[in-house]
């Protein structure tokens, strides 16, 4: 199997049109202009609204920082680091409330009709099991991922991924913390 690997230090960050905040994307697949798929970690420094992204299942988590309130239908969501991450309709665009300072943040956006995507947190033992359309590990911490025989050891900020439909699991170990994406 084949895996591309994108590293957070270089991307570039880019400051959101509202001033609150800044993205650095990790990945615009298959093409920055035509994404189907698109991971980024952002910077959010202060309270404001989210951009819509209509056509978009969207999921958010918090990598560092006191946490963040998020104003969707059916009411608020407060998430911190050591949440769960939270799907949502990304043409919802909630409003942001910071808990206590800046935090930054892991997020993953699908487009509909691509198939049925998910992100979830890599406890010990994590595996990204089964056919894939696409599938990712995100190291927010120091991990190793066990893929065909062999060991890719991902430091902090690193996105390993692959677009192959190879059946075989990724295994996820290490202190990390890390989360598993896929499209199936």
């Amino acid at each position: 199997m084949t895996t591309q690997r994108t590293r957070l230090a270089q991307a570039r960050p880019r400051p959101w049109r509202n001033g609150s905040g800044s993205t650095r994307e990790l990945l615009a697949w298959p093409q920055v202009q035509a994404w189907q798929v698109r991971v980024s970690v952002a910077h959010i420094a202060r309270d404001g609204p989210f951009s819509a992204f209509p056509g978009v299942d969207r999921w958010f988590a918090v990598l560092s920082g006191a946490g963040v309130q998020l104003q969707l239908p059916p009411g608020p969501f407060r998430l911190t680091a050591a949440s769960r991450p939270l799907a949502f309709d990304g043409a919802a665009a909630p409003r942001c409330s910071l808990v206590d300072g800046p935090t930054d943040d892991l997020n993953l956006m699908v487009r509909r009709g691509l198939g049925q995507g998910e992100m979830w947190r890599a406890e010990p033992g994590a595996s990204i099991d089964g056919a894939t359309r696409w599938r990712a590990v995100y190291a927010a911490g120091p991990v190793a991922v066990d893929i065909d025989f062999r060991t890719e050891d991902l430091a902090a900020g690193d996105l390993l991924w692959s677009d192959s439909d190879d059946p075989d699991p990724w295994l996820v170990h290490g202190p990390g913390p890390a989360f598993c994406m896929a499209v199936r």
